[in-house]
C-alpha cells in the first residue's frame, strides 16, 4: 500500500469516528433532555402547591441526608412553576434503640402507616418520601423528589387561602387567629376530602448522643409540631369551604420559625387536592 493510500485510509478512518461519535453525543443529549422534569406547570401564571411529607428520625442514621433533601426543596424551590410545601414529620418507632428523638410523634406514625396501607403494604421504612399523597420513595432520592414533585403540579387543584386575623405581640406566646378559605373545588373531586391543619417549625437542632447518629449535631426544617383535622367540604364538593381557627403556641416554640400549613386531602385515596402555607411571625 503506497503512502497516499495509507493517508486517505486513515482520513476515512477518522472522519467515520468522528460521525460516529457525534451521533452518540446527540443521543445522549436527547436522553439525557428526554429525562429532565417538565419546567411549564405554572396555572393561570401562579405557582402550583405540591405536598412533600418526610417521614424521619433523629435515631436512623439514613436519615439525615433526606433532611437535607427536604430542606434543598424548601429553601432552593427548584421545580419552576411550583410551590413546594413541606413537612418533616418525625416518627417514633426508632425511639426504643437508644435515642428518643425529642420531635417524634405517634400520630407521625400512625400518619406513615395509613400511607403504607394505601401504597400496598404493611411495613414502615425511613427515610420516606411521599409527594401529594400520591408517589412515595426514599426520601434522600433528590432527583426522584424532583420528579415526582413537577408531575404533582400538573394536576389541577383547588384554591387554599390562609389569612391572619391577629398577631402574636411582645416575648410571650399567644395564640394566632386564622382564617381558611377553600375555593375552586369543582377543579377536583373533593367529595371526600379533609382540611387539615399543620404547625411547623424550621431551624432546629439536635445534639445526638445515643444511636444510630451518636456525636453527631442535626439539623431539622419544617418539622410538624401539630397536625389536626379542621373539618370537611361539604358532601357535593362544590360550595367554598370557609372556617377560622386558633393556633395555640407554645412556650418551647421559636415565633420566627413557625408556619401554618392547610391542605386538602382526600380520605380515601389519600391524594392532596390543594395546599396554602403562611409565615406566623
Amino acid at each position: 500500500m503506497n503512502k497516499k493510500v495509507k493517508l486517505f485510509t486513515v482520513f476515512a478512518l477518522l472522519f467515520a469516528v468522528s460521525i460516529f461519535a457525534g451521533i452518540l453525543i446527540r443521543r445522549a443529549a436527547a436522553s439525557s433532555k428526554a429525562k429532565e422534569p417538565k419546567q411549564n406547570v405554572t396555572r393561570n401564571g401562579e405557582k402550583v402547591p405540591v405536598l412533600v411529607e418526610l417521614f424521619t428520625s433523629e435515631g436512623c442514621s439514613s436519615c439525615p441526608p433526606a433532611d437535607k433533601v427536604l430542606t434543598t426543596l424548601m429553601e432552593t424551590q427548584p421545580i419552576a412553576g411550583a410551590e413546594i410545601i413541606t413537612l418533616s414529620e418525625h416518627v417514633d418507632y426508632w425511639n426504643r434503640l437508644g435515642w428518643t428523638d425529642p420531635y417524634s410523634t405517634p400520630s407521625s406514625t400512625q400518619r406513615q402507616y395509613d400511607y403504607a396501607e394505601l401504597f400496598g403494604g404493611d411495613s414502615v421504612y425511613t427515610p420516606q418520601m411521599v409527594v401529594d399523597g400520591k408517589a412515595q420513595f426514599v426520601g434522600s432520592d433528590l432527583d426522584k423528589a424532583r420528579d415526582s414533585i413537577a408531575k404533582a403540579a400538573e394536576s389541577a387543584k383547588a384554591s387554599v387561602h390562609i389569612s391572619r386575623t391577629n398577631s402574636m405581640t411582645g416575648d410571650k406566646p399567644a395564640d394566632v387567629s386564622i382564617q381558611i378559605r377553600i375555593d375552586n373545588l369543582t377543579a377536583v373531586d373533593s367529595r371526600n376530602a379533609q382540611v387539615i391543619l399543620a404547625v411547623t417549625e424550621s431551624n432546629l437542632t439536635s445534639n445526638v448522643t445515643d444511636g444510630e447518629n451518636a456525636g453527631h449535631k442535626l439539623l431539622h426544617s419544617s418539622v410538624v409540631r401539630n397536625l389536626t383535622a379542621i373539618g370537611d367540604v361539604d358532601k357535593d364538593g362544590k360550595k367554598d369551604f370557609n372556617a377560622t381557627t386558633l393556633i395555640s403556641i407554645d412556650k418551647n416554640w421559636n415565633k420566627d420559625n413557625l408556619r401554618a400549613i392547610v391542605f386538602l386531602q382526600d380520605k380515601g385515596t389519600r391524594q392532596v387536592l390543594g395546599a396554602a402555607s403562611l409565615g406566623l411571625k
